[in-house]
């Protein structure tokens, strides 16, 4: 028999230690060390034998001058976002975890665009539904594929003879954490499980160029669950993310060996699937008959997109003894840091008023563009007067009241042009650039907050 390992594992960031700690030296975290057994043995036969897979891998020490470049081959997809957040695809050999809160819809999008991809082989293995759950969702979501396999699995020496078998060009796991290998004693969804089988799916991966979505959960704090090595050994980590009480969702890109890390791709959710968005900025602006005070639009970029949000603020007599700070959407320490520009340098006396802000959608945004329309529908509400319907603004506020310029202005000008605004209020920094700037769209640079009271409000 062969002798069994006991090792402790830091239960939040992965950090392997052979007695227990009461603080992690890693994650300086307290209290966060498990005993786990550990048994690595080798298989007889070998899950990573996959020279007759898909030819023969010769690795041996060749000079950089030596090597041809060339462009990655990849897998295109009838999902357009997908494609952005990918940097145009699916590439050969890569492995993409993708994380998201329980019942965001990740399975639902992968099992959609494995059912739209025709012409490849696809396996998606599930650890945590039944064959006939999946089935259902299936036919709800109206499509089918001669292509598409399933296999409800969770060892993975079981789940590699079947590839064996099948030869997939796609391997979707649904999801890492229920998956287990004989090779180690414990449980699984346990830090050393998550390693080990991870690493058998990267090195499967690699040696045969089959490229591997595994899905997975994250934790309370909304942290990726599992080791952090588990983020370090794949190519790409997609972040699905959304309020569940709403129907948009956020994929977005946290690491990307293939492409930019600045992508996202936005998604509806509807009873027959997940429906890409291609104009965001139509469902984030509320189409409404009535004018009322309290709401402005900014001109806001998220990650190579740029997005018209609305912001909705409402200023209100605080009945309590300390005002209320509610926000839905944006960092509650920004709304405080506004707050604190406008008291100072406009001398409005917000001290002695709730705040509640929101932006419409259930979209969370940082980008420090949105400060002058956060400040202007504060101002709104404060004021109780309407903003003109066609109007937009683009600016972060600094701490001496000035409006500072903010990057890729031109393309959030389009964006206001493209969406029918006829004004756009920005930083007067922003000028320099746009002298040869061909627009319909008036522009109407500010320096201070002062000047974007006088101007709106006067």
């Amino acid at each position: 028999m062969s002798k069994t390992k006991s090792a402790f594992f830091c239960q939040n960031c992965g950090y392997e230690s052979a007695k227990w700690l009461g603080k992690c030296p890693s994650c300086q975290q307290w209290n966060t060390f498990v005993e786990e057994l550990v048994q690595k043995e080798k298989s007889k036969g070998g899950n990573d034998d996959w020279k007759s897979y898909n030819g023969e891998r010769k690795n041996k020490t060749v000079p950089l001058n030596e090597i041809i470049s060339s462009e990655e081959k990849r897998i295109v997809t009838t999902d357009g976002e997908l494609n952005r957040v990918l940097g145009g695809g699916i590439v050969m050999g890569s492995i993409v975890l993708v994380a998201g809160e329980p019942g965001i819809g990740k399975s639902t999008l992968f099992l959609q665009n494995g059912l739209h991809m025709k012409g490849i082989s696809i396996l998606y293995v599930s650890g945590e539904e039944s064959e006939q759950q999946i089935k259902m969702r299936a036919d709800r979501l109206k499509a089918s594929n001669e292509d598409f396999y399933l296999l409800t699995e969770t060892s993975t020496q079981i789940i590699f003879q079947e590839i064996k078998k099948l030869r997939p060009q796609l391997i979707i796991i649904d999801s890492i954490q229920t998956l287990h290998t004989p090779f180690i004693e414990s449980s699984a969804g346990s830090v050393s499980q998550i390693r080990e089988t991870a690493a058998e799916l990267q090195r499967f991966a690699k040696e045969t160029n089959t490229p591997v979505f595994l899905i997975g959960h994250i934790t309370k704090d909304g942290s990726i669950a599992g080791p952090k090595i588990l983020e370090h050994m794949v190519d790409t980590v997609l972040q699905f993310e959304g309020d569940r009480h709403y129907a948009y969702r956020i994929l977005r890109t946290l690491k990307n060996r293939f492409g930019s890390t600045a992508e996202l791709g936005i998604y509806e959710m509807t009873g027959s699937g997940m429906r890409a968005v291609s104009n965001p900025s139509e469902i984030l602006i509320t189409q409404k008959e009535e004018h009322l005070s309290g709401t402005a639009i900014a001109a806001t970029i998220e990650g190579l997109r740029p997005l018209l949000i609305e912001i909705q603020a409402l200023v209100t007599q605080s009945v309590y003894g300390t005002p209320q700070r509610t926000t839905s959407g944006m960092d509650l320490r920004r709304l405080q840091l506004l707050l604190a520009v406008l008291e100072k340098r406009g001398g409005f006396h917000f001290g002695v008023k709730d705040v509640f802000l929101n932006i419409a959608g259930g979209l969370k945004v940082e980008d420090p563009a949105m400060d002058l329309a956060v400040l202007c529908a504060l101002l709104s509400s404060y004021e109780d007067v309407p903003l003109p319907m066609n109007i937009c603004f683009a600016g972060e506020v600094g701490l001496s009241g000035e409006i500072r310029a903010v990057n890729r202005i031109e393309q959030r000008i389009a964006e206001a042009e493209k969406m029918g605004f006829e004004k756009i209020i920005l930083s007067r920094y922003n000028q320099k650039g746009l002298s040869n700037l061909k627009t319909n769209i008036e522009v109407v640079a500010v320096g201070r907050v002062e000047e974007v009271y006088n101007l709106l409000f006067a």
